[in-house]
């Protein structure tokens, strides 16, 4: 179980203000758990007094990235994110992601003796040979070479923290994730996309991707009626050879919420997830959640408001008998304000982990 942390709005109002540039290859209008928490925390800090620039794909030409268009490639002549830093001359610099501008950015940071700060958001290697079909451990040194200069890489969970470790990454800082309880919340009333559809709703919320292990939800055998919120370069494959599945396409705001709030279980597939903002979502309007027993779900599952097992058919009919005011009870726990107060603590001091020599 993850382990949640005190903090929130008072330890950001407490620290001095900061000037902050993350750079993310991650951005609007992309829409997945990496944007939503990446433009939350900025939202926060910006509200607490903190001066956050951030250098997205949406500030240069782009090409789409190669199996997955939504994703945008940002194109950038060398040097032109170091001189923007420069420019910036922040007192902290995040690197999101390891992409091209992540990559510039590093680049950058390492040639100018500029202390930086990573995070792992994606089981990148698992995720990258879901589309290359290269075993996961080819990309295993990328991401070694890529986060090893980092003064501290980020992490979710303790699962991921281990992963990393066994990588010979141990400058690790807990950074954790959190629900806008005003809008994820368990009194929303009937969702009008799930009129007339048969009981128990079985919902899924997320990229609709083949790393996202989506159609091993779509193979179960459960009564009721499995719905999919969310597009992604898989959508049209898996609507077409799954008719007997409802796909919504995608949803925001109150109309998500609503889908969450009045849906049965919340389905969880994915293996590659390093957290999986999706299923805190759902439990704080009171859904309970099935998943596979791997990092991500095993770091934030109980007994009390999910199941996990390697047979997914089993785990969504042991969730189904979750209490749902449990579920909104540990949900309404995930605050963002806690999170950007770890964030801001990992860009200004070290967790007492060490690199191994």
């Amino acid at each position: 179980m993850l382990l949640l942390e005190p903090g929130g709005l008072a330890d950001l109002v407490g620290t001095p203000p900061k000037s902050i540039a993350i750079v993310s290859d991650a951005w609007h209008p992309q829409m997945n758990g990496v944007v939503r928490t990446l433009t939350t925390t900025c939202d926060i800090l910006r509200e607490s007094g903190h001066r956050v620039e951030v250098i997205s794909p949406d500030q240069y030409p782009s090409v789409p990235c190669p199996t997955y268009p939504e994703i945008r490639l940002a194109l950038t002549m060398p040097g032109t994110v170091g001189r923007k830093l420069a420019k910036l001359q922040p007192d902290a610099v995040h690197i999101a992601t390891e992409g091209p501008l992540g990559l510039s950015a590093r680049r950058y940071c390492l040639a100018k003796a500029v202390p930086f700060t990573t995070a792992y958001h994606t089981q990148f290697p698992d995720y990258v040979s879901r589309r290359t079909y290269l075993p996961p451990d080819a990309f295993w040194p990328y991401i070694r070479w890529f986060h090893r200069p980092a003064q501290r890489v980020m992490v979710a969970t303790e699962s991921i923290r281990e992963e990393l470790r066994a990588q010979g990454l141990t400058r690790l800082h807990h950074w954790g994730r959190g629900v806008d309880l005003a809008v994820f919340r368990p009194d929303l009333g009937p969702s009008p996309d799930f009129e007339g559809l048969a009981r128990p709703i079985q919902l899924y919320v997320g990229r609709v991707a083949v790393e996202k292990n989506i159609e091993a939800f779509l193979k179960t055998d459960q009564p009721g009626t499995k719905v999919i919120v969310g597009d992604g370069p898989a959508f049209s494959d898996l609507e077409a050879r799954y008719p007997e599945a409802v796909f919504l396409g995608k949803r925001g705001g109150d109309d998500l919420a609503r889908c969450y709030a009045d849906a049965d279980v919340f389905v969880f597939p994915s293996k590659t997830d390093t957290f999986g903002l999706v299923m805190i979502e759902a439990l704080a309007c009171g859904t309970p959640v099935a998943a596979y027993p791997v990092p991500g779900p095993r770091d934030i599952l109980t007994e009390e408001v999910g199941a996990m097992g390697d047979d997914l058919d089993q785990a969504i009919a042991d969730a189904l008998t979750r209490d749902r005011a449990a579920c909104a009870a540990f949900g309404a726990q995930f605050s963002w304000e806690a999170a950007t107060a770890q964030f801001l603590a990992g860009l200004e001091e070290f967790d007492g982990e060490c690199l191994t020599p």
